[in-house]
């Protein structure tokens, strides 16, 4: 277990942690697989800020890279950092993953 931010984390802490890949699922989640092999979802709806208001576009969402283990759309300018992926993601398991892709 582990603390940032006065947030509790169960698990040990994962330094350098990286996205190796991603899939875009229905209704702006992203089913994101990281460095560490795990695969979690990530829900672009709750981003805040006009920064990431493109996102909300379906066709903007799916036109992402992946540049050294960060996604970035729109030639960059913008992007999400891995480690605000991870903390703010779930776990990917059969019952969320319904959900997410119905």
């Amino acid at each position: 277990m582990y603390v940032i931010d006065d947030v509790c984390y169960a698990g040990e802490v994962v330094p350098d942690i990286r996205v190796k890949d991603a899939t875009v699922l229905r209704g702006g989640i992203l089913l994101i697989t990281f460095s560490t092999g795990e695969q979690r979802l990530f829900d672009t709806t709750l981003l805040k800020g006009s920064a990431f208001e493109p996102l909300k576009n379906e066709k903007t969402l799916a036109d992402f890279t992946i540049f050294h283990g960060v996604m970035t759309w729109m030639n960059g300018d913008i992007d999400i950092a891995p480690e605000t992926m991870y903390a703010d993601s779930y776990p990917y398991t059969s019952r969320n993953a319904y959900i997410a892709i119905g």
